[in-house]
């Protein structure tokens, strides 16, 4: 009888789960750095002429 039907603004869960998607979200529409382009692009040729990383 007196507990609550749906979850409310004032569940902490909730409110986490809210701000993690919307971290997330902003997170995914930044560019990926060309630092890191290159460093998968060098994997990417290490890997075919397959030859260790070092």
């Amino acid at each position: 009888m007196g507990s609550r039907a749906g979850v409310g603004s004032s569940d902490p869960n909730a409110q986490i789960a809210s701000k993690l998607k919307a971290l997330y979200s902003a997170i995914e529409q930044e560019p990926i750095p060309d630092t890191f382009l290159d460093l998968l692009e060098k994997l990417d040729q290490a890997e075919q002429l397959g030859k260790p990383l070092s």
